[in-house]
């Protein structure tokens, strides 16, 4: 039997709008969704979290306390970035375990945890704590295709990480370049090799997304993800209700209650047409990109940069961006295209084409990449760049969290009286200018609403 993931919660709206789906729109179906026969549903992590705090005047952990006492009866899932966690640094051991001790606390049951580098260091921290809090641990790899990545690296992968204690193994492919045959070959392999449950996710955006999921299916995947219609396809996930019913006529046995998948996705087609009219879903992100295939850029990366330079006003430089896009990625070793990669590379292919030059501006983020703070490169680092940004100074080669001073006292004792729990600290450890504005705005509305509601009383 194979089982499903529905993503509308979390990676189908952060591939599409960008992350911006409020709780109060997902708060009328969790109630339905939780019946629905889902294996689980990715409601958190990724940039639901800085979304929530930046965007949206939410607090991420409240948003999750609402998701799971609307959802008793489903596991739920979390996307956690390893070392980085929900930010685009890496963060101390302490920090890292406070924070999934307190995602589980506050009803996560599936961490699906992953490193941008696939770099098995980055993810031992999270991995082991997501064992000790009671939760399941489904580490990624990170699919991509390059000159140094092979099938042989990525089962090699998959069993070290089941070695460490994965409960399941998922083939994370950010860009939707998994290809049907690759798929079913790497699937295949993974099922001869780990014991462990094997879960696939990709995109749409190239159209390969439906085909590679079922001959994954064939291969023996035991979970797929999936998107309902709604807010499928393109950059998002292959549609639910679609693989539901192409799985049916193979035999395959399904939990998925479809009319209700329905119903809820009529709900969800209301807000869809919302985002249209609001400018916040960009038609481009719901086509067919086969570029792709040579760019590598996944969903959540493509509507960011669209947005970028809509904003901008450099969409006409979109196509040149796009070239530039594998060069960079070739410059820096060919990292996977996954966030915060995936945006680091992005902005730096943007800023080599709008601002005169190639790496006449570079992000110090990808001066941290080239000096190791992000863990070891898969390929080599192109050595000009790497001579030019950091001299004779050598790359660190240890984990670089080895190299960090504990973090989580530092943050509470910054946070001072803005934080009320140790969630609030957390918030504030990683996205602490984003935080402090959070809280301010959340002290100010709870004050006006005191006021307010003693007038009335009076």
């Amino acid at each position: 039997m194979v089982q499903f993931t529905e993503t509308v919660l979390r990676d189908a709206n952060q591939s599409l709008i960008a992350t911006r789906m409020p709780f109060r729109v997902m708060e009328p179906v969790l109630a339905d969704l939780d019946r629905a026969g889902y294996y689980s549903l990715e409601c958190w992590g990724g940039a639901t979290f800085d979304s929530c705090l930046r965007y949206l005047d939410e607090d991420p952990w409240e948003r999750l306390r609402k998701i799971r006492a609307a959802c008793p009866n489903t596991k739920l899932q979390m996307l956690l970035r390893g070392q980085n966690l929900l930010g685009y640094r890496h963060y101390p051991d302490d920090i890292v375990r406070a924070f999934v001790r307190k995602s589980v606390e506050n009803g996560i049951d599936i961490i699906r945890i992953f490193d941008a580098l696939n770099d098995i260091r980055n993810i031992e921290v999270s991995l082991d704590e997501t064992k000790k809090s009671g939760a399941h641990a489904s580490c990624a790899i990170c699919y991509t295709i390059s000159p140094i990545h092979s099938l042989e690296m990525f089962v090699k992968l998959a069993k070290d990480m089941e070695n460490l204690g994965a409960d399941s193994i998922c083939v994370k492919d950010m860009a939707g370049i998994l290809t049907p045959q690759a798929g079913y070959q790497l699937v295949r392999a993974l099922k001869e090799t780990v014991r462990v449950p094997v879960v696939i996710h990709t995109h749409s955006s190239t159209g390969l997304g439906y085909m590679t999921l079922l001959k994954c299916v064939e291969a023996g995947a035991d979970v797929i993800d999936t998107a309902l219609s709604s807010f499928s396809g393109g950059t998002s996930q292959p549609a639910t209700e679609t693989m539901y019913y192409a799985l049916k006529e193979f035999g395959q046995e399904m939990n998925i209650d479809v009319l209700l998948c329905k119903k809820i996705n009529d709900y969800f087609k209301k807000y869809r047409k919302e985002c249209f009219d609001k400018g916040l879903l960009n038609p481009v992100v719901l086509t067919t990109q086969t570029d792709t295939l040579l760019y590598q850029i996944p969903g959540g990366m493509l509507s960011n940069l669209v947005a970028q330079l809509t904003e901008q006003n450099k969409l006409d430089k979109f196509d040149e961006v796009l070239a530039e896009t594998p060069r960079v990625h070739k410059d820096l070793g060919y990292p996977p295209l996954v966030t915060p990669m995936s945006q680091m590379v992005g902005v730096q292919a943007a800023s080599n084409v709008l601002y005169g030059g190639r790496y006449r501006i570079v992000s110090k983020e990808i001066r941290s990449y080239i000096r190791g703070e992000y863990g070891k490169p898969p390929g080599e680092i192109n050595q000009k760049l790497k001579k030019a940004l950091l001299g004779d100074e050598s790359p660190v080669e240890c984990r670089f969290a080895d190299t960090l001073e504990p973090g989580l006292e530092k943050a509470r004792a910054e946070a001072g009286d803005m934080a009320l729990c140790e969630e609030d600290v957390l918030s504030y450890a990683l996205f602490p200018a984003q935080a402090e504005e959070f809280f301010k705005k959340r002290e100010f509305m709870k004050k006006h609403t005191y006021t307010y509601r003693i007038a009335e009383t009076d």
